[in-house]
């Protein structure tokens, strides 16, 4: 019996000759790596020839759903947006949120492959079976929001967009991909592949459905399921205040960072926390598929966005040395419309405050001069004035000015919002990342401080601890599952998908599943000559102890860094340069 939950449909798009096809999915690689972040990465290392240009037309963009979109099983509505970074040289894979993913598996595909290069701005219209190429001329240039608005009109409210800013359209390695307004493909630089492709948008509507073995058994069965967790009575944090609830907890655990992470904690946080930000609530949004809503919509002052999410609040808050709420709402809407992330813009800008604080250079912002970040989104958004040499990057900014002591970075992609010396697994996790510095690949401070389950300051079993946290967190995202889903468990997780496919999956699985797509990722990047010398710590965590909060004195040793590195590497079976051997690359084709 064929594994249900999929289309079995593959839209191929070659925008350079304004056509479509399509083919089978890859059912043989479905098997091996489910969906969304697997599977996506797993077409990608089979399509894309060694050494491609990120911004050239030879590379492509993938937009893969799962198994699990589009049926009963709530918070799967993630899309996973894959291409090689033109941030970082890497594959790059973003979860994205909002209704897009639904409405692609309605219209009948898995996966839709982007090609190509239109010759003009342009974008593609998907109406079940029905593809057309669409004229942006009257889009290129204008903000996110405001293309979002036009298309919506155009063509009605039931259909999703995925789109770019400004920034995708300058190149900006920092630009993301919107969707429904305020939901991003954030991460390494995805806006700038479609704007290098003149794709101002993907626009979507399907009225198809998924088929599963036994819809009212599923049903049944994953309400149950839900019931100690999502749906629990005493899980009312992520409703109430989304991920705004990590601010406390990050400032209590010693992890805030403060100044371009100069420092951590914040004695002035509850002038921007959660309670402050909600005041300002309109209303509640969830993605589709979602049990939580976690979204909160936000109007003040002229002033509209969904959000802002606790790593949008640290860099435009306390990172930048801003303790004003309403500035760090402003910050979000402008980062959105521009189409730019909000953590890899904020901590180029917090780096350049820097810069001119300590004289190396003087961009014209200092440390809590809020008005002026906002304003410098919208000059690297469209490369104007001194946001021409910001809008790479603070990697190839510092390469530029100077002042790589205190660029944080791995690969060229800037640090979320967690500092290390107070959780030095996440110094780990942020080198071993397949995309450069990320927190979505393994969640460190969730064991070493909230939970308090392993001692934050040594490098002891670091290796074992973020190799479980990646594992977990890679086939969770293959299965398009959000990261809101907090008690989520192998064996819950091979239930939902047996009850789904028909397959029958096991726990066990999940952990083969979760192993193969670490090293698929891996294998992509040493193709392309990632090794262990871009596995690294920035040269401020190493050299500079933190002066308060919880971690005071704290700073991560460059031995102990490379204890838990190579810690890594064994668990992984890789060499200690950070090479898999050929057979291993071989088991995963």
């Amino acid at each position: 019996m064929p594994m249900l939950g999929y289309t079995n449909k593959v839209l191929r798009v070659n925008l350079t000759e304004r056509s479509y096809g399509i083919e089978p999915l890859r059912m043989d690689w479905a098997e091996k790596y489910i969906g969304s972040k697997g599977l996506s990465i797993r077409y990608l290392y089979e399509e894309l020839e060694p050494n491609t240009d990120p911004l050239s037309a030879e590379n492509k963009l993938l937009l893969t759903t799962g198994p699990l979109t589009g049926t009963p099983v709530p918070c799967s509505g993630k899309l996973a947006v894959t291409s090689k970074s033109p941030a970082t040289g890497t594959i790059s894979d973003a979860s994205i949120g909002g209704h897009i993913a639904i409405s692609i598996k309605y219209a009948g595909y898995d996966i839709v492959i982007l090609e190509g290069k239109l010759s003009k701005p342009g974008y593609l219209l998907i109406e079940d079976d029905r593809i057309s190429f669409e004229s942006a001329d009257d889009l290129w240039g204008k903000g996110s929001h405001e293309a979002e608005k036009t298309l919506a009109e155009r063509h009605g409210v039931d259909h999703s967009i995925l789109s770019i800013g400004p920034a995708g359209e300058n190149l900006s390695v920092l630009a993301c991909i919107n969707c429904d307004y305020y939901r991003q493909a954030g991460r390494g630089g995805l806006g700038a592949v479609m704007g290098s492709k003149n794709l101002k948008a993907v626009v979507v509507k399907g009225t198809g459905s998924v088929e599963v073995p036994d819809i009212r058994k599923a049903t049944d069965r994953i309400v149950e399921l839900l019931q100690v967790d999502v749906l629990r009575e005493d899980n009312t944090f992520v409703f109430d205040v989304g991920t705004t609830a990590f601010l406390e907890a990050c400032n209590d655990g010693g992890i805030l960072p403060v100044k371009n992470f100069s420092d951590t904690t914040d004695e002035e946080w509850v002038k921007y926390n959660g309670d402050v930000l909600m005041e300002y609530r309109e209303g509640k949004r969830g993605c589709g598929d979602c049990g939580l809503g976690c979204g909160n919509f936000l109007k003040f002052r002229g002033t509209s966005i969904e959000g802002p999410e606790y790593e949008t609040i640290s860099v435009a808050g306390p990172n930048a040395g801003n303790t004003d709420p309403v500035a760090i709402l402003k910050y979000n809407e402008v980062a959105d419309d521009m189409g730019l992330d909000t953590i890899s813009a904020g901590d180029t800008i917090i780096w350049a405050m820097e810069m001119t604080e300590k004289g190396l250079y003087d961009f014209g912002i200092r440390f809590g001069e809020s008005d002026k970040m906002i304003d410098f989104l919208r000059l690297m958004a469209r490369r104007e004035g001194v946001g021409a040499y910001l809008a790479d990057g603070v990697k190839r900014a510092s390469e530029k000015f100077g002042g790589d002591e205190f660029a944080l970075q791995v690969k060229g992609l800037e640090y979320p919002q967690y500092e290390p010396r107070g959780s030095w697994g996440m110094s780990l996790s942020y080198a071993v990342s397949d995309r450069g510095a990320c927190h979505m690949r393994a969640y460190a401070p969730n064991v070493e401080v909230f939970e308090a389950a392993a001692p934050p300051y040594t490098a002891e079993g670091k290796g074992q601890m973020v190799y479980e946290l990646a594992e977990f967190n890679a086939v969770k995202f293959s299965s398009c599952i959000c990261d809101m889903w907090a008690t989520l468990t192998y064996d819950f997780l091979s239930e939902l998908l047996t009850l789904v496919t028909g397959r029958n999956w096991t726990a066990d699985e999940m952990g083969e599943v979760g192993r193969r797509v670490i090293n698929i990722a891996r294998a992509f990047n040493q193709r392309e000559g990632f090794t262990r010398k871009e596995d690294t710590i920035p040269k401020r965590l190493v050299r500079e102890a933190l002066k308060s909060g919880p971690a005071v004195g704290q700073k991560i040793p460059q031995e102990a860094f490379d204890d838990m590195l190579d810690q890594y590497y064994d668990v992984m079976g890789w060499d200690k340069n950070g090479v898999m051997p050929e057979d291993l690359v071989a088991s995963l084709l």
